[in-house]
């Protein structure tokens, strides 16, 4: 497993470096790369009518998931109603919305860095109402574009990364290149570690732990990359972190010095199903977070196109 750690002193460098490149670009944030002309050259990547989910099922209580989100019926179709003649199935949903199971939006509000959150907003705009600014809302019309996968653990010829192992500039380079697809400014990236995988063959253990993600250097060549949102099959950040007095620090250098939206726990395996078959790693896609004013993330189920 490689070791490449970093200082809080270069860490804070790279902050700086990013920060000034994006922040203080409205509420878009990295989205004011994704401009009109792009969504719609974007459409042309449908090309089978295929859909597939980028989202994993509601999880159970397990290792990872110590705050399950719950669904319990309200009423059954097979019990009276007010209604004479019919009757209704109806169920209740609550949902931990940033946990280490549940596939989740992070809203740009999300991540606070020394007493600032994205383009210099206030922390105390979050109360205990919700966000005053930069909430999951701003997004409220959904997210089109041009979408792209890059699988790690192919490239580097095993089933997933290890907890604790991270992505390189060079391994996100390297899977592009093996896979023969480009990515460029505007474009939506999906990067797969192979997280669901382990869990689905070893069961879950404690994401919060050990897990694997991107080395921060990797964010710096995502940012000259330009693209518009980040999504993983873990969080994006390794753990244990890879920078001395940095707890999270891709969700740093992504949501608060980038505007980057990070997309959180997803899966891939039914994409990369897909993609194999389809002979292309490129597609269409749709992300559409719930209407939750003031919130700070969404769940949500991306939605590829081929």
């Amino acid at each position: 497993m490689p070791d490449d750690r970093m200082s809080e002193t270069e860490f804070q460098d790279l902050y700086e470096r990013l920060r000034e490149d994006g922040g203080g670009n409205g509420e878009r944030g990295a989205l004011r790369h994704l401009t009109a002309d792009r969504v719609v050259a974007a459409a042309g990547e449908c090309r089978l009518g295929q859909t597939v989910t980028m989202a994993a099922p509601l999880a159970d209580s397990a290792a990872d998931n110590p705050e399950p989100g719950s669904r319990h019926m309200k009423h059954l179709p097979a019990e009276a109603s007010a209604v004479e003649g019919l009757s209704f199935a109806e169920d209740h949903l609550t949902l931990n919305i940033h946990g280490d199971a549940d596939s989740h939006i992070d809203a740009l509000c999300h991540v606070s860095y020394r007493d600032s959150l994205y383009g210099g907003a206030e922390p105390a705009s979050v109360t205990s109402q919700g966000a005053d600014s930069l909430s999951i809302e701003d997004i409220r019309n959904g997210v089109a574009g041009r979408g792209v996968l890059l699988d790690i653990p192919r490239f580097r010829g095993t089933n997933w990364l290890e907890p604790g192992d991270f992505v390189t500039e060079d391994d996100l380079a390297g899977a592009a290149q093996a896979q023969g697809v480009a990515v460029g400014p505007g474009d939506l990236l999906f990067v797969r570690v192979g997280h669901r995988s382990r869990r689905a063959e070893l069961g879950p253990w404690e994401v919060a732990e050990s897990r694997a993600g991107l080395h921060p250097h990797a964010v710096e060549y995502l940012a000259d990359l330009q693209i518009a949102a980040l999504g993983c099959d873990s969080n994006s950040d390794t753990a244990p972190s890879l920078v001395d007095g940095v707890a999270f620090p891709v969700h740093v250098l992504a949501i608060n010095a980038l505007g980057l939206y990070l997309l959180d726990y997803l899966q891939f395996e039914d994409l990369r199903a897909a993609c194999e078959w389809a002979g292309r790693w490129s597609f269409l896609t749709v992300i559409a977070p719930l209407r939750l004013p003031r919130a700070t993330g969404s769940p949500v189920n991306p939605i590829a196109m081929l």
